[in-house]
C-alpha cells in the first residue's frame, strides 16, 4: 500500500514489480492498514520502521562510505528522518569512530508535507529510533525544501527528491553556522519520481 498522496510513479514501479498497490489516506493509516494484515498471519511485513536491518545496512555500509571518502574528517552528518533507519546507522558508525561527530536530523516544520521526512506522532515513532543518537534536529519548510531541491537539479545537476531538497536545505543553514568543518549530507531519493508532481513544474 502507499499513503493516497503518493506520485503516479511510485505507484508504476510497484505494478511493474507486479504488486497490488491500495492506496490509503496518510502515512500512519498505511502503517496501521499493513500491521493488521500482518496480524492475520497471511501476510509478511517486513516492517522498516522496527527492523533493525534497516540501519545495519548502514552501520554496516553507508557510515564506513562516508568515513572512508572523507578520509576520517567529517564532523556534521546530516539526514531527513523517515524510518530514521539512516540516521540511526550512521550515527551508530560514525560514533564509534568519533564521538564527536555531530548527527542532525531534518523534520518538517508544523504544516508542511514533505515525503520522506516526518514529524512523528509520539504513538508512530519508529522503534528503530534513539533519540540519544542525534545530536540536533532541524526544521525544515515543505517552501524550503522544495526550493533547495529544484535548486539542486538546476544548479548542480543533482536530480534529486523532496527530502534530500530538505536535508540539503538544512546543510546549508548549518554551514553558515560554522568556520570550518567538513559536512556530509544525504541524497537519499530519486527526483524522477516526482515527474508527474508540481515538485519541477
Amino acid at each position: 500500500m502507499l499513503p493516497s498522496n503518493s506520485t503516479r510513479e511510485r505507484t508504476l514501479v510497484m505494478e511493474a514489480y507486479g504488486g497490488k498497490v491500495t492506496l490509503i489516506d496518510g502515512i500512519e493509516a498505511c502503517r496501521d492498514y499493513a500491521q493488521e494484515k500482518a496480524d492475520t498471519g497471511d501476510y509478511f511485513q517486513l516492517n522498516q520502521f522496527a527492523n533493525p536491518d534497516n540501519y545495519m545496512a548502514h552501520v554496516k555500509a553507508t557510515g564506513p562510505e562516508i568515513w572512508r571518502d572523507t578520509k576520517g574528517k567529517i564532523t556534521h552528518f546530516v539526514s531527513a528522518m523517515g524510518t530514521t533507519g539512516t540516521i540511526m546507522g550512521c550515527s551508530r558508525y560514525l560514533k564509534e569512530q568519533n564521538s564527536n561527530v555531530q548527527i542532525v536530523g531534518c523534520q518538517p516544520t508544523d504544516g508542511s508535507s514533505i515525503p520522506g521526512i516526518r514529524r512523528w506522532p509520539e504513538a508512530y515513532l519508529p522503534k528503530i529510533f534513539d533519540a540519544t543518537r542525534v545530536d540536533r534536529v532541524m526544521d525544515v519548510s515543505e517552501a524550503e525544501a522544495t526550493e533547495t531541491t529544484r535548486r539542486l537539479a538546476k544548479v548542480e545537476g543533482i536530480f534529486c527528491g523532496m527530502s534530500s531538497g530538505g536535508a540539503a536545505a538544512a546543510s546549508i543553514r548549518l554551514a553558515q553556522e560554522l568556520k570550518e568543518g567538513v559536512l556530509v549530507f544525504i541524497v537519499c531519493d530519486r527526483g524522477d519520481r516526482y515527474l508527474s508532481s508540481t515538485l519541477f513544474g
